[in-house]
């Protein structure tokens, strides 16, 4: 086996290969995508007096598909320059240089003797110890292989990605009894901390975990809608955030996957069981004709739900599956949806619904008994363990529980006693398992159920869990409502925001003061990261216009000079700050992130100054801080254009650009050189924390004040001057011309010459002065309203 993947082949360039070819792309890692030669030319090759046996016609399925990478949504690249990683060939002349590779990945169609004909070829075409694996889902990894030689053999595993690859976290990796332990090994590790993935080992059987269980799992819930006379709209409106599954649901999940694609998977099964398992995995027939129908879904446009335009607008209608007609949505509300409402943890939401004897419970409990006794009889057959099926689903489905810890939630005995009261068999290991006296398949966070006992769930010491950290009160330094400061060992400290949504109020303000007088007392380092769905999405805004509303104008600019002193301590402080930011990390969260010594982003991470959708400009010491990454961002010794730095910084507040990446941030001047990126979100805190002991230990010394050069009056006219054009073509309303102009006079320093150098106070004054005349405008304040009651911008 080779001791490192440094190029990588993939073998087919379809919508799963391509994806495949673009994650790694995204890593750094060089891709040569294969696919087969096309037999005839189109008529745009005709036209250019192409043959059949020219390179750009023999390469270009794989072309394309690297071309439509640059089109597709939601991105498979973070950033497009990664595309010149992926290099297309075709399989009949370029099979030869996959010597040149350390892993063959194979993504060809799902036929058993196409995928034997390619790895015999693949075989003769490598070097020793390459590795090679299939991405099949619906065959067997051992006997695609079993012509191949031991040496090919002992190299050679599954390994199957959910699509796509860059934003679905399961990769199911699946070893033959051939494959080497080393090579199993190295592939775990290599999948979990280089390609980011949640790695789970799964055996080698039709749809192997995740969608074997989650396949069985939307299957009988389209079966138990049918039987029970409810609507599309009805199941999708309970199947959802109530059971703690993601907010798409159950139809809408199916016309994301597709439903082409939904069918080829639930026949993977229909085509290797018998029995019951065979009539469930076969779908009802209403289904089939909507793929004969080609109502496939988001990609066709249509599937069992279509937008459509009508009187008032854009309208989302559900297809009724008797008539084959769209009709108005429709949501399932009952006594027992509104109780689970009150709920605050999942668990309780889950208890009363799943014993509510009203239709939405009665439905619920339906469609889940049926889903944890199938993965508790399956749990042998397909997995090492029931952690690893939590884990897949959870990770490949986006379930917030898995089947055996929702089933610990809901309450094994009584459930267990429910389902047997009503005719249900509960596979015999689960009833032994209770006679024995073990009423859980968890024992806290820390032990799983397996084999008559409990054994230790094994982490990768690169996943810090601040809330597993926290259970120990003695790794908690202080606290308050706001946020956390938890010592999470080798003199490093991490201060965990736990407001709603992440916000940033007063309390979060004080702790952030308090962690660094802590740390410089008695830690290396201070990382501000958590594990909220977002890292930081600004300030408490609610706050902020209830005050302006209210005419205290004082406290808010009490607050203002809070912030702007609490990022200056963060960018000044004795010991280093680094942020570990993740998901959306918009305006006051981006602004706690650019002061630090070093950002240590997650890949899927969305940074923006985006103060101006709500009528302001950031408050935070954001413009200034962004400006001067700009002038740093230079190469050394090169003549400064104050005019193109301070043009840059303005268009990105002035537009509000959030990037789509962590590597985008980086383009976008929000990270720079001494920022890093982690591909494993769940490794974010850990390498934010190594990173702040080397600063530490390499002897950091916080940056020295020093006075900033602008671009003074002409350069604010040299700002205004787009606003302007724009504001005379209709593009822009005269209240977005009036934030540009206070932006764009922070940004210039006021009027005064070009080239003047000012100290940080001088530009956080004329900030804070910009802000509070444009939080006391009456637009302003319906901007934020109307992003606090709908979620989205108003423009006024």
């Amino acid at each position: 086996m080779k001791g490192s993947i440094n190029k990588v082949a993939v073998l087919g360039s379809g919508v799963m290969g391509s994806g495949i070819a673009a994650h790694l792309a995204n890593i750094g890692i060089p891709v040569l995508l294969l696919d087969i030669a096309p037999k005839e030319l189109t008529n745009e090759e005709k036209e250019k007096g192409l043959e059949i046996d020219h390179k750009q016609v023999k390469n270009r399925l794989s072309a394309t598909a690297v071309k439509k990478l640059l089109k597709q949504k939601p991105a498979p690249l973070t950033v497009k320059e990664n595309i010149t990683l992926i290099e297309p060939g075709n399989m009949e002349d370029d099979m030869k240089r996959l010597s040149e590779v350390d892993w063959v990945i194979e993504v060809v169609v799902e036929n058993l003797d196409i995928k034997k004909k390619v790895f015999a070829e693949v075989e003769a075409n490598i070097t020793p110890g390459t590795i090679v694996s299939s991405n099949t889902s619906g065959i067997s990894i051992e006997a695609m292989s079993e012509d191949c030689s031991p040496e090919f053999r002992s190299n050679f595993l599954g390994t199957h990605f959910f699509n796509p690859p860059r934003y679905l976290k399961l990769l199911e990796i699946i070893p033959t009894k051939d494959t080497s332990e080393e090579v199993l090994s190295f592939m775990k590790e290599f999948a979990e901390n280089t390609l980011g993935k949640g790695v789970v080992e799964a055996k080698d059987t039709p749809n192997f975990i995740g969608n074997r269980i989650g396949t069985y799992g939307l299957l009988v819930t389209v079966q138990e809608m049918l039987k029970s006379g409810f609507s599309v709209g009805e199941v999708d409106s309970i199947t959802g955030p109530a059971i703690g599954r993601p907010k798409s649901a159950t139809f809408r999940t199916l016309d994301v996957v597709g439903l082409d694609t939904f069918l080829h998977v639930a026949k993977n099964v229909y085509d290797q069981v018998e029995g019951e398992e065979k009539e469930t995995f076969d779908p009802p027939q209403f289904m089939k004709d909507m793929a004969e129908r080609g109502w496939i879904g988001s990609k066709a446009g249509q599937g069992f739900f279509v937008k459509k335009k009508g009187e008032k607008g854009s309208e989302i209608l559900e297809l009724e599956p008797e008539s084959f007609e769209y009709v108005p949505r429709k949501k399932l509300k009952t006594a027992a949806t509104e109780q689970a409402k009150q709920a605050k943890k999942l668990p309780d939401k889950l208890k009363v619904l799943v014993y509510a004897d009203d239709k939405a419970g009665q439905f619920i409990w339906s469609v889940l008994a049926p889903v944890l006794i199938y993965s508790a009889e399956k749990a042998d057959e397909i997995a090492n363990d029931v952690l690893a099926i939590d884990q897949a689903i959870k990770w490949g489905f986006g379930w917030e529980m898995g089947p055996f810890e929702t089933w610990d939630a809901i309450g094994l005995e009584k459930s267990v006693e429910k389902m047997e009261g009503e005719g249900r068999s509960v596979p015999a290991w689960v009833k032994e398992m209770l006679q024995n006296g073990h009423t859980s398949f968890y024992r806290g966070k820390e032990e799983f159920y397996h084999n008559g006992e409990y054994k230790q769930i094994v982490k990768n010491k690169k996943a810090i869990n601040l809330k597993t950290l926290k259970s120990d009160d003695s790794n908690v330094i202080m606290k308050n409502n706001g946020a956390s400061l938890i010592d999470i060992g080798d003199e490093v400290a991490c201060l965990e925001f736990h407001s709603p949504n992440n916000s940033i109020g007063p309390d979060v303000l004080q702790m952030i003061n308090k962690s660094i007088d802590e740390v410089e007392k008695n830690y290396k380092g201070l990382v501000i990261g958590n594990h909220g769905k977002n890292f930081c999405v600004g300030a408490n805004l609610m706050m902020i216009l209830m005050e302006a509303q209210d005419g205290g104008f004082f406290e808010i600019d009490m607050v203002i000079r809070q912030f702007q002193k609490t990022m200056a301590r963060i960018r000044y402080a004795n010991r280093p700050v680094v942020t570990a930011p993740h998901g959306m990390t918009l305006g006051g969260g981006t602004e706690i992130c650019l002061p630090s010594a070093s950002i240590q982003a997650s890949s899927e991470t969305y940074m923006g100054l985006v103060e101006v959708g709500v009528g302001l400009i950031p408050g935070g010491g954001g413009n200034k801080e962004l400006y001067l990454r700009g002038i740093e961002s230079l190469p050394e010794g090169a003549q400064i254009d104050l005019q193109a730095v301070a043009n840059d910084t303005f268009e990105k507040i002035a537009m509000a650009k959030v990037s789509t990446s962590a590597d985008e941030a980086r383009k976008n001047g929000f990270l720079s050189s001494r920022d890093g990126v982690t591909f494993n979100g769940d490794h974010t805190i850990h390498n934010a924390k190594q990173h702040a002991i080397f600063l530490h230990d390499t002897g950091y010394r916080p940056p020295q004040r020093k006075k900033i050069p602008v671009v003074g009056e002409s350069g604010y006219a040299a700002m205004l001057l787009g606003a302007k054009t724009m504001q005379y073509g209709g593009m822009v309303s005269d209240h977005d011309v009036k934030i540009a102009q206070k932006l764009a006079f922070v940004l210039a320093g006021g009027r005064i010459a070009k080239g003047t150098e000012v100290d940080e106070q001088y530009l956080l004054d004329l900030e804070r002065e910009a802000f509070l005349s444009l939080v006391g405008e009456p637009k302003t304040q319906q901007r934020m309203q109307h992003m606090l009651t709908k979620g989205k911008p108003l423009r006024n």
